[in-house]
């Protein structure tokens, strides 16, 4: 999916919201979430990223901090933190193995992602220029 827009996996830095993996491989409880923020916060902050796609609903849920439904957070630019990342919600490899129609839809995120990707990189150019 990351060759589809262009980019390498050594140019992705890839981070889960907790640091450690559920027992059972369940979901994150909110409190296990809330822990682990400061630690994803602070990768974030270190790695700057130009984008950040927020693979799943818990991933989704817990940058944006919203219970908000996954089909209803995509198909637009958020923006996380601070520096006000832009951030595009879409969903998770493992569903598309058990929804492949969805594919179309993650293809469509990933489009978004790359423009949004590339608008800001045009941002930061001329905001040089103009410095």
């Amino acid at each position: 999916m990351l060759l589809a827009i262009g980019l390498k996996r050594e140019q992705v830095y890839i981070a889960n919201i907790l640091k450690c993996r559920p027992p059972e491989n369940r979901d994150p409880a909110p409190t296990e979430a809330n822990l682990c923020r400061p630690f994803l916060e602070r990768q974030i902050e270190l790695i700057r990223p130009r984008i950040i796609l927020a693979v799943g609903r818990i991933a989704a849920q817990n940058l944006l901090d919203t219970d908000t439904q996954i089909g209803k957070l995509r198909g637009r630019v958020h923006r996380f933190g601070p520096a006000q990342i832009p951030l595009v919600v879409t969903y998770h490899p493992a569903y598309l193995l058990r929804s492949p129609r969805e594919k179309r839809k993650v293809w469509d995120d990933l489009r978004l992602a790359r423009r949004a990707m590339t608008t800001v990189a045009g941002e930061s150019a001329r905001k040089l220029a103009e410095s």
